[in-house]
């Protein structure tokens, strides 16, 4: 099973973005608090690393995955 990977922009001027936004944003999850429970659990990684910080300054060319799903974050254009 392969898993999907999307993309995500950063906005211009932004240099990163909070991990937890990052599956609310892309409908990873059903909300914000959803989103903190899962990663608090463990079950967020990034760039393969499991990563339980909330607010982690996740930047371009890092690859958030949950749930079979990945999101790449890509510098604004």
């Amino acid at each position: 099973m392969t898993a999907q990977i999307a993309t995500l922009a950063l906005l211009p001027g932004e240099e990163f973005i909070e991990l937890y936004k990052i599956l609310k944003v892309e409908a990873m999850v059903g909300g914000g608090g959803e989103a903190k429970f899962v990663i608090g659990e463990g079950m967020v990684t990034v760039d393969g690393v499991v990563e339980t910080r909330k607010r982690k300054k996740v930047r371009a060319g890092e690859v958030v995955s949950f749930n079979d799903t990945s999101v790449k974050i890509v510098a604004a254009e």
